[in-house]
């Protein structure tokens, strides 16, 4: 996907920013209080507690545990997710949830698709959907989101819900654009999310069409 990590040096750089990622976010959840916890994510459905759960699915749950999961859920990847998800943080506290993600910094699972770079970008929007939804405005290293800004690609919008049709993206804390249309601005972390198809609060995005991409 984009022009992420063509090189074994890129691939290096790539793995080794995820490993940071996901220590930092398990210091950064190991801080949350009960009631953060338990608050709403970005993600449609999940309270911090599912989207924790979900971001260390695939270092724990063996591929063919998976693919049995999915047969159960007739197919539906979404459904397969979540039911996982539910379940996995119903299971297991706080600390355990969070530890998972820095005892396995260095796990080497990446999604279906797109490689190293879908790895960091699952860590890295996951991370963001916990902590934009609660308000504690943590930065993603620049060279982490250069990685994922270059790696944006339309053939991945069907798979986040995503619809930029008449837009394009524009970073103002960034050199960074994309798409084509009628300008949409923002920080280069929060049009991330939205080309992972998400809805921000109100007040992070500026343009003609905003309001496709805040909350309601």
């Amino acid at each position: 996907m984009g022009k992420a990590a063509h090189t074994a040096a890129d691939r290096a750089a790539t793995a080794d920013a995820i490993a940071a990622e996901r220590r930092e976010l398990a210091d950064l959840f190991e801080a949350l209080t009960p009631d953060q916890w338990n608050a709403p994510s970005l993600c449609a459905g999940w309270r911090v507690r599912e989207v924790v759960a979900h971001m260390s699915m695939g270092f724990r749950h063996p591929t063919r545990h998976v693919l049995r999961e999915l047969v159960k859920a007739r197919g539906s990847l979404h459904r397969m997710t979540d039911r996982l998800a539910r379940r996995d943080a119903a299971a297991h506290p706080d600390a355990v949830l969070a530890g998972f993600l820095r005892t396995h910094a260095h796990h080497p699972w990446t999604p279906p698709i797109g490689g190293l770079a879908a790895a960091l970008g699952h860590d890295v929007v996951h991370g963001l959907d916990v902590t934009v939804a609660l308000g504690l405005g943590r930065e993603v290293p620049e060279d982490r989101l250069r990685i994922l800004l270059d790696a944006v690609d339309p053939r991945a919008f069907r798979v986040f819900g995503t619809d930029l049709s008449g837009v394009r993206l524009c970073a103002d804390d960034l050199d960074w654009s994309f798409g084509s249309g009628a300008p949409l601005y923002g920080r280069g972390q929060d049009l991330l999310l939205v080309a992972y198809g998400r809805r921000l609060p109100a007040g992070r995005l500026r343009g003609e069409e905003v309001h496709r991409f805040v909350t309601a």
